[in-house]
């Protein structure tokens, strides 16, 4: 695990775009191609500024993404595939971008998924980590023992919460209950996973996920056991383990 920790989340998602600029071009020189995975929210709103603006030809690039809800419409504000539409790939000439899809048989939906993100390894997951610990949508107790690629999940009361709080919801009755998400198994088989994590709000699950042994309790605990684990902080989201 390396961690790196910036003066602020600008400068957090320039150096963490940097550096995933350099692994797809990486993969893109082995293979002629590379996979990455891509998480939501707004802790990820300045590595994904920060990405458009690097040279990687995006052409070559598959993307895939963690999680959506179920129930709520694409074109609806807190939609996760609407966020990447319009912060991402709308902005770029990707090879593909594999979506979650709810609408329909959500099992079809999963087997689909879950044959193409298993047709090649995945070059890089940018994964984020939620207030609550959580990786994906997998809310504690995370199941880690699960080797499907994507479930379906209940949300917590605290995941809810941060929805609202970051301004996706006006209230935790209007956010649905259950979502499709990318598996903690699945994340972990990414060659390299980046996790941006700024902002005073997410200090506490920084700390619960460094100071903890390997626990679903703390699912984000799983990260520190991938060979080749990043994590970006700024000094808001390291402030409870700068003095540790």
């Amino acid at each position: 695990m390396i961690i790196d920790i910036s003066a602020d989340a600008q400068e957090l998602g320039l150096k963490a775009a940097q550096f995933v600029t350099g692994k797809l071009n990486e993969a893109i020189r082995r293979n002629g191609e590379a996979r990455i995975v891509v998480s939501t929210g707004n802790s990820q709103l300045e590595t994904f500024k920060a990405l458009l603006k690097e040279k990687v030809e995006w052409e070559k690039v598959e993307v895939f993404h963690l999680d959506e809800y179920i129930g709520l419409p694409v074109n609806h504000p807190a939609s996760f595939r609407k966020y990447l539409y319009d912060r991402f790939i709308n902005h770029l000439k990707i090879k593909e971008f594999h979506a979650v899809e709810v609408e329909g048989e959500i099992i079809e939906k999963i087997k689909n998924l879950t044959l193409e993100i298993r047709k090649k390894p995945v070059d890089m997951g940018l994964i984020g980590i939620g207030v609550n610990g959580h990786i994906a949508f997998n809310d504690p107790p995370a199941d880690f023992d699960t080797q499907e690629a994507f479930v379906i999940v209940n949300l917590d009361y605290e995941c809810r919460l941060q929805q609202v709080s970051e301004g996706w919801f006006k209230s935790v009755e209007e956010v649905p209950l259950t979502a499709l998400s990318m598996t903690p198994w699945q994340i972990m088989q990414c060659r390299t996973i980046v996790s941006c994590v700024p902002h005073k709000v997410k200090a506490i699950s920084v700390k619960n996920t460094l100071i903890n042994i390997l626990t679903n309790i703390v699912p984000a605990t799983i990260l520190k056991q991938h060979r080749d684990f990043h994590l970006y902080l700024d000094k808001n989201s390291a402030s409870e383990i700068i003095s540790l």
